[in-house]
């Protein structure tokens, strides 16, 4: 989870702005600075804290985007909450605190849906798989069906969420079947075993592969194109910060945001 405070002038402005009306009644300085009080005790009074539950491979992109928004509305401070999809959107149904959901499939958008926790969401990205390798890939993998090597050491996603569920559908496709040595929660722990070198290979979402350029390499196979992931995203229908929520979201779908997220290797629906 990201977190980020406001600057100390938020608390300090209101201060000086009483001490100041405290040692300085009638005179013409006095109301120079009580004409500007509103403003600055509003914006201190207006801060709000915007609450986004998001997929892990998200968080590189909403990261940059979170802190755009931040600089464009002054006052106001984006929270993080990043992590496997089923898990936040089970938060989000057992009352945690949230105000925009980013989920990494319509499947565990659905369980917010469902629960009458948001309406209407937008696709505004895809994903697709590809095979992650260490950078010298010792198993010496080329493609999908040498990780139905018993001595390949795999690591998958589990099913219940999305990278696993599209691993699932891409290898069935394939007509393959894999063990994996373990089974992760998110994308970013399934990528993590094959940056410490624990696993031979994993199947991950090819922005997985960019970020840890240097770390890992990545080998695109034909049947991820049969298992691509939608990422949906929405306000929440009790959301506390409704109006940044909105406007968190408007600016994920604005041409500022499709640059960020492109540029990070996610694909335009």
């Amino acid at each position: 989870m990201v977190f980020r405070r406001l600057s100390r002038w938020a608390v300090a402005v209101p201060v000086a702005l009483v001490i100041a009306g405290l040692s300085g009644c009638g005179s013409s300085d006095t109301a120079g600075s009580t004409s500007s009080a509103p403003a600055s005790t509003s914006a201190a009074a207006g801060a709000k804290n915007v609450n986004v539950f998001a997929a892990a491979s998200l968080t590189g992109t909403f990261t940059e985007l979170g802190k755009a928004f931040e600089a464009a509305h002054p006052g106001a401070t984006v929270k993080f909450n990043f992590g496997s999809s089923a898990t936040l959107a089970q938060q989000i149904v057992q009352g945690a605190p949230a105000d925009v959901f980013a989920a990494a499939s319509p499947a565990t958008m659905k369980t917010v849906t469902d629960a009458s926790l948001a309406s209407g969401p937008t696709t505004f990205v895809r994903n697709k798989l590809e095979i992650a390798v260490p950078k010298d890939n010792p198993a010496k993998v080329d493609e999908l069906k040498d990780l139905t090597d018993p001595k390949v050491k795999v690591a998958l996603c589990a099913e219940q969420v999305p990278c696993g569920a599209a691993a699932v559908k891409a290898l069935d496709a394939a007509g393959l079947k894999v063990t994996p040595v373990t089974l992760e929660q998110d994308v970013k722990a399934t990528l993590t075993k094959v940056e410490l070198g624990e696993v031979d290979a994993a199947l991950v979402y090819t922005t997985d592969v960019i970020a840890a350029a240097g770390k890992v390499q990545g080998i695109a196979f034909p049947e991820a194109d049969k298992a691509i992931n939608d990422y949906p995203i929405a306000t929440l229908s009790k959301a506390p910060a409704g109006d940044l929520a909105e406007q968190f979201v408007d600016l994920v779908l604005s041409q500022q945001g499709k640059d960020v997220l492109t540029k990070a290797g996610f694909e335009t629906p």
